[in-house]
């Protein structure tokens, strides 16, 4: 996987979309017990032009590029109680500052909106020891003390990710595949891009969801020829088209099954009900 001098700038709106696109299979990700704490049948407010009217780009795009989002969750409990919650993701480290920032943006969001606040960072970049989690200052007796969630993608575990049924699990896969692969060649890549499909393939989600995740995979992880991302998105419709004729032949054999009992894989049996949302 080649270096590219626009990799920021083409990561940063594949991020913003499946972050959106997936957002509540991202907050069970996070947090296993987000279906109780957080009220997930209603809707999720976007406050990321908010966000930007804060904390102002710096001109002419100068530093590293980072992904902000904000967003209004509602609590389980009946009412307008709700949280925010700040997401960062980040795919290069920077020259510091990272924790200070954070804590600025912490105390800018607490100050207007006066509600709970909880924020993560998702790090993308190659450098395993960079992993900042707490900002602090201290002085003459007077100190403050900030900590907040912060994800090393370099730092999970591979396997983990694989018998992870969230389909967020498959952006974090994507990532580090990402990062572990740096420099190899198409062919390799073209192979792991298919591994990462059946992975999207093999987990429950809608039609939307799916699409965002696809996008993810296929352009995370960057060809040097741009040739072969063509040969990537036929080799993707062939292996579709296969899916859908074995889905039919298995749907009318199931049809034929008198007793009505089950006598295929429970996967074969979820692609037929998946059919019509993939």
């Amino acid at each position: 996987m080649s270096p590219h001098s626009s990799k920021e700038a083409v990561d940063d709106p594949l991020w913003k979309s499946v972050l959106e696109q997936t957002f509540i299979h991202f907050l069970t990700f996070f947090f296993p017990e987000a279906d109780k704490i957080f009220d997930l049948s209603k809707k999720f407010v976007y406050l990321d032009k908010e966000l930007q009217s804060m904390f102002p780009p710096k001109p002419h795009n100068k530093g590293v590029r980072y992904v902000d989002k904000l967003v209004r969750v509602p609590l389980r409990g009946g009412g307008e109680k709700y949280v925010l919650i700040h997401i960062e993701a980040q795919s290069a480290k920077g020259k510091g500052g990272l924790a200070h920032r954070m804590f600025e943006y912490y105390s800018r969001i607490v100050s207007k909106h006066k509600v709970p606040v909880t924020a993560i960072v998702i790090l993308a970049d190659n450098d395993v020891k960079y992993h900042p989690r707490i900002y602090e200052q201290e002085f003459l007796g007077t100190r403050l003390r900030y900590e907040f969630n912060s994800y090393k993608i370099l730092g999970q575990d591979e396997a983990v990710l694989r018998s992870n049924p969230n389909p967020f699990a498959v952006v974090v896969l994507t990532a580090l595949m990402a990062i572990r692969h740096n420099g190899a060649g198409d062919s390799q890549l073209l192979d792991i891009k298919h591994d990462l499909y059946d992975q999207m393939m093999q987990r429950k989600m809608d039609r939307k969801e799916r699409r965002a995740i696809y996008d993810f995979l296929a352009y995370y992880v960057r060809f040097e020829k741009t040739e072969m991302i063509r040969k990537f998105l036929r080799l993707f419709v062939f292996k579709r088209k296969e899916r859908d004729r074995f889905h039919l032949s298995l749907k009318n054999k199931l049809k034929k099954n008198k007793e009505g009992v089950p006598l295929w894989e429970p996967e074969n049996i979820y692609w037929i009900k998946q059919k019509e949302k993939v």
